[in-house]
């Protein structure tokens, strides 16, 4: 049987399809044959920006011996996280209840029915590495327990089952109030490190979403709540200066693998990119700290470069760590030999210090290999020959065959980077953003939206659809599009997939399912609602972030009805889950304290009340709507709660209103 991934439309798929495993997509058939042929099925979950993924197909899934016995004993299945990640967050719950960790490669092993009995994520080839069993050794195991003990694997598949179905609804009723908001910032600040930034220790990951949560809880209150300002500046200033930060292309890897933000796990992700470019453009804009405009400037810089396909209006997925099995970031860093090489002397001079840049660096495989991170400011006439030898290193790394990049155009993403660009182009004042991010917008509403099936997951195809997340998070730059444009049309179609959800996500109970119908295959027959930030914005805290929106815009009850519906659902778990439910205490705080209401009313084109808006979107309030129409002459108003000022006609009476 020749392996089946050659045709699939999935990169991560695709780099599988040489391999001797006999490998099929995620599909019926799949089942079905095992049913027939009564064998388990191994189910692999990866990426193809994942490194370990490449290391366990590298020493396990290309070794013919271990394919030999995979071939023979199991039926085997490979699926895409990227691609679906309804299958990805009911098996991460499985192996999650097994073995207490989840993360990719995920590695199941399930009945022909599609019921767990068994998991891992990474399992070495070899016994006694890392800590972990064989893989071969695993395999004859778990066939042999497969044959020999049914009764035992069934038993422990009903288990497991039970437990993910019960799992997968995280909705606890409770009652919205202030009270929750203080309580999940006093639990971040417990899990705040005061020395170096972020929250916990290693592994760290950024957590944008708690980062505006909190800078909004310190807008309200800077007097008495400077320790949120200091979480937040101490966490954007860390990762600005450590190495999970690209200091040479710009952007930022997806974590780092140590708690001083130094060295990262090298892929780089455009959900992740996304949410810290709000991050920064909002700290900016609050704070005035220059680093913040300029690790803004650099995200957009690398998204204009390296993920975007122009012609296509749309956003890459991701960019990969590695080049090829065993290199673990060698794109990335540096040796001082090759910073040498490429720099003059008195830049090499400059670079070294800035960045740390020894004879020995930071990398475990290649001891030469230095992270280029911040580790002092150079001198006030040294400034200008470090951006010299910055734009000479970029260069030189770009004469380096770069990582793959993924250029899936997810629907959830592009639109988050869309929204996130609307901000950018207001704020950085570079026009291209939006022009970018609404062709975006419009390519996903003309390519990806069905009035029947609500939006597929990928632009320009069909199947898979029904996601909640993609519905949602469309919803959401819709209303981006139209408070940066005043256009009516953003306000109409955000409107359309918020009703699509109410009847697609919802059975009448509060709270959304991530999907919007039930399938027999395997785990897809139980429906989640999910409010956990893991990593990406919960799709129903973002669900209740448009509510919100569309109330505050458009003043019509239903909406605000709908949130508090919403929200209600939730609130019982908000305390419980503080740093892992920003986007949800994000929502709750537009439910409970007053929303500022920004409407500037004039011609188009240059003038003062061009000239209004574009100040109404750069100046930072929390809970901020920006509603724009047009009119003879120039006016704007501003509006707390249900407190409004009178019109003022210049961006200057404008500025004063906003700084009260």
């Amino acid at each position: 049987m020749p392996n089946q991934l050659a045709a699939e439309a999935s990169a991560y798929l695709k780099s599988a399809a040489h391999q001797p495993v006999h490998w099929t997509p995620w599909s019926d058939a799949a089942f079905a044959r095992a049913r027939a042929e009564h064998k388990p099925i191994l189910l692999d979950i990866g990426a193809v920006w994942c490194h370990w993924c490449h290391v366990m197909d590298g020493e396990s899934y290309e070794d013919p011996a271990i394919a030999e016995l995979l071939n023979r004993d199991f039926v085997c299945i490979k699926v895409d996280r990227d691609e679906r990640p309804d299958v990805d967050t009911r098996y991460q719950r499985a192996v999650q209840a097994l073995s207490g960790q989840g993360g990719w490669p995920l590695t199941a092993f399930l009945t022909p029915d599609g019921e767990v009995f068994f998991g891992g994520t990474y399992f070495p080839p070899d016994n006694n590495s890392y800590g972990r069993p064989g893989f071969h050794r695993v395999l004859l195991e778990i066939a042999r327990a497969f044959r020999e003990e049914q009764e035992r694997v069934t038993t422990n598949a009903r288990a497991i089952r039970e437990h993910v179905v019960q799992s997968l609804d995280e909705t606890k009723p409770g009652s919205v109030s202030a009270d929750i908001l203080s309580a999940g910032a006093d639990q971040m600040a417990r899990l705040f490190d005061v020395r170096y930034g972020g929250f916990g220790t290693a592994p760290k990951f950024p957590h944008p979403a708690a980062l505006e949560f909190l800078l909004a809880r310190w807008y309200d209150s800077p007097e008495g709540h400077a320790w949120q300002r200091e979480i937040v500046d101490k966490t954007l200033a860390g990762m600005a200066r450590g190495g999970v930060r690209d200091h040479v292309g710009g952007g930022f890897h997806r974590y780092s693998v140590d708690e001083r933000w130094i060295v990262p796990h090298f892929e780089k992700m455009s959900y992740d990119n996304s949410e810290l470019l709000r991050a920064y453009l909002s700290a900016y804009a609050a704070f005035g700290d220059p680093l913040y405009k300029e690790v803004a400037t650099g995200i957009v810089d690398w998204v204009l470069e390296i993920m975007t396909s122009r012609d296509e209006a749309a956003f890459a997925t991701s960019q990969d760590a590695d080049l090829t099995f065993g290199d673990d970031g060698d794109y990335w860093t540096w040796t001082l030999e090759e910073t040498k090489g490429a720099l003059d002397a008195r830049e090499g001079a400059v670079a070294s210090r800035v960045f740390d840049i020894e004879e020995t660096g930071e990398m475990h495989h290649n001891a030469k290999k230095n992270v280029l991170w911040w580790k002092q400011d150079p001198a006030d006439d040294e400034r200008p020959i470090l951006r010299a030898a910055i734009r000479t290193l970029k260069a030189a790394r770009d004469r380096r065959t770069a990582p793959f990049v993924d250029r899936t155009a997810y629907v959830n993403w592009n639109a988050m980077m869309a929204g996130a660009f609307l901000q950018a182009g207001a704020m950085l004042d570079r026009p291209e953003c939006n022009d970018l991010a609404l062709s975006v917008l419009e390519r996903i509403w003309a390519t990806a939206w069905d009035a029947g099936g609500g939006m597929s997951h990928v632009v320009g195809r069909r199947e898979p659809r029904g996601m909640l997340d993609d519905n949602v998070q469309s919803a959401a730059a819709f209303l981006d599009g139209y408070e940066a444009t005043g256009e009516n049309k953003w306000l109409e179609r955000a409107t359309q997939i918020m009703t699509y959800c109410e009847q697609a996500h919802s059975d009448g109970s509060p709270g959304y399912f991530d999907i919007a119908a039930t399938s027999g295959a395997a785990y897809l027959s139980a429906r989640a609602k999910p409010v956990q930030d893991a990593p990406t914005p919960s799709p129903n805290g973002v669900a209740a972030l448009v509510l919100a929106r569309l109330w505050a815009l458009t003043d019509k009850p239903e909406w605000r009805a709908r949130l508090d519906r919403q929200l209600g659902a939730f609130a019982g778990s908000a305390r419980e889950l503080s740093l892992h439910g920003s986007t949800l205490l994000r929502a709750i705080d537009w439910a409970v304290n007053p929303v500022t209401r920004v409407e500037v009313s004039g011609p188009n084109g240059d003038g003062p009340a061009c000239a209004m808006h574009l100040l109404a979107l750069q100046r930072y309030r929390p809970r901020k709507v920006v509603i724009r129409k047009l009119a003879d002459r120039p006016a704007a108003t501003v509006c707390i709660g249900t407190s409004c000022s009178l019109p003022v006609t210049t961006r200057e009476a404008l500025a004063r209103l906003l700084e009260r």
